[in-house]
């Protein structure tokens, strides 16, 4: 299992995929809504298991104070393995190596419990995503 930025186009197309199957596609949101501008200039991760993207996430890092995890998803067929949690560390550390010591995210209301297992605090409850998805506001000092 490795960690790491998609490379190929076919890589590329297999991450934007997994992001709009998990994040969009349940929601019936178009394709192209699991992108953004912020793409161009954030750092992907994606794991890898022989060839196949099993996760993502976007790590932004445009605040002074704090990195931004975005768009994290795991494939349905990859939860419980481990997978977000590499993902998740992977992103603090690149976090920390461009000399952030503090990580927000906008966690979904059934993924609260995954961020609380890895140290990070609820904060506060956020916004309603397509209507009904609520997200809330959690940071971690890394």
């Amino acid at each position: 299992m490795e960690i790491r930025t998609p490379q190929s186009q076919q890589e590329w197309d297999a991450y934007y995929d997994l992001r709009y199957r998990i994040l969009r596609a349940p929601w019936n949101q178009p394709r192209g809504s699991e992108r953004n501008e912020q793409d161009a200039i954030a750092i992907h991760l994606a794991c890898f298991e022989s060839g196949k993207i099993l996760g993502v996430a976007r790590l932004d890092t445009e605040s002074d104070d704090f990195a931004q995890v975005r768009f994290m998803a795991v494939d349905d067929t990859a939860q419980g393995k481990g997978i977000g949690k590499k993902i998740m560390l992977a992103a603090e550390q690149n976090a920390r190596m461009l000399g952030y010591n503090r990580i927000m995210l906008q966690a979904r209301e059934n993924a609260i419990p995954f961020y609380l297992s890895l140290g990070y605090t609820q904060k506060e409850k956020t916004h309603l995503l397509f209507g009904e998805i609520q997200h809330w506001r959690m940071e971690k000092e890394i």
